[in-house]
């Protein structure tokens, strides 16, 4: 599956709310609560815009979305952001797709003035990809909170320093 054929995009339509769903699903990764919440995110900056605080990048080819990042401020911070999703769908994960994602994430991030980007996952062994992916994109593992979804399952943060 090529990428050269990818288009980027950050409006979300009211489509994205479905495949969103469908994407976050594929990864076979999150429980349905948490796929209800990737999808209420899109729904609410379609409700409320940019005053949402919540922005899209969208991965698409031939008009089907393959991928995306949802990022936002960190309230009551001056720079910090937080990464609240990446995911790729299963059919189109291994093509690069996720990293050209996050590099057009930090770039509008650091276009809106953020210098920190955090992202956090689990530190259960299914998500030693996701660990791999973030460190192989130049995050640092910032903080480690044991327990913290789970008892055996701590949150593991990640931060990379943009924009300076």
């Amino acid at each position: 599956m090529p990428s050269h054929d990818i288009t980027f995009r950050e409006e979300p339509r009211p489509s994205d709310a479905a495949a969103v769903r469908s994407i976050v699903d594929s990864t076979g990764f999150f429980r349905p609560d948490e796929v209800d919440v990737a999808v209420e995110l899109v729904q609410e900056r379609l409700a409320k815009g940019p005053a949402s605080g919540y922005h899209f990048v969208f991965a698409e080819r031939g008009g089907e979305v393959l991928g995306y990042t949802c990022y936002g401020p960190i309230a009551c911070t001056l720079h910090s952001y937080d990464l609240f999703w990446i995911a790729v769908r299963n059919d189109a994960r291994g093509m690069g797709l996720g990293k050209q994602l996050m590099e057009r994430t930090e770039s509008r991030i650091a276009e809106m003035g953020g210098q920190r980007v955090y992202a956090e996952t689990s530190s259960t062994p299914r998500y030693e990809p996701t660990r791999g992916f973030y460190l192989r994109c130049g995050y640092i593992e910032a903080a480690f909170l044991e327990d913290f979804y789970a008892p055996g399952d701590g949150r593991v943060t990640y931060l990379k320093v943009v924009g300076q």
